[in-house]
């Protein structure tokens, strides 16, 4: 895809942006090898959006020395809802000294706020498909405000239509588990997704 040729994409998140479960490969890294363009993938796996220990997203994103980057891509982290942190809720303001980065809302707000201060490119914030958690599904919906009011592209795989109509055969293929894709999964369903909505992002 010519429109990410060349790009230098970052990428922040935890296990499913990192690849656990298929030996440290990602759709980050199909997506490299597909379009010819770079990456930093700062992920780290079991970590949170929440700003709660030395290695959340937070902690790591102001480790990135990246001087230019052409696009930044964040996961929705599944760690946040597995260990119950506080949602919290969207601020009115855009001053990223002014968010409660103890929370997840205040978390993605901070995030943005950095990234678009730092390297002023398009920012993208991408979700897992569903899966048994309603904490999630908050994150979620709480996600899709806070990208509205900052004007952010998402990958919102949890309402995807094509990926949670899968058979559970089907899911088997794509899925090590229900957080975590197969090297299939990443490749065959994940990485067309994301190169589609990277590229109009950039466009």
């Amino acid at each position: 895809m010519d429109t990410l040729k060349g790009k230098h994409l970052i990428f922040l998140g935890s296990s499913v942006t990192y690849g656990s479960a298929t030996g440290g490969v990602s759709f980050a890294d199909f997506i490299v090898e597909n379009n010819g363009c770079t990456m930093t993938k700062e992920a780290v796996s079991g970590t949170t959006l929440a700003d709660v220990e030395d290695i959340s997203y937070i902690a790591r994103l102001k480790k990135i020395r990246d001087q230019k980057a052409d696009l930044f891509i964040c996961q929705l982290s599944t760690n946040d809802a597995t260990r119950k942190l506080p949602l919290g809720e969207m601020s009115e303001g855009f001053d990223k000294e002014g968010f409660d980065t103890k929370t997840v809302a205040g978390a993605i707000e901070y995030i943005l706020a950095y990234a678009r201060e730092k390297w002023g490119c398009p920012a993208v914030f991408y979700t897992n498909p569903r899966y048994d958690s309603e904490i999630y599904e908050a994150m979620v919906a709480l996600l899709c405000d806070i990208a509205a009011k900052w004007d952010v592209t998402l990958v919102n795989l949890w309402d995807d239509r094509k990926i949670n109509d899968f058979t559970d055969e089907e899911i088997k293929k794509f899925m090590a588990d229900p957080i975590h894709p197969t090297v299939k999964g990443y490749r065959d369903i994940w990485t067309p997704i994301f190169e589609k909505v990277l590229a109009k992002a950039l466009a």
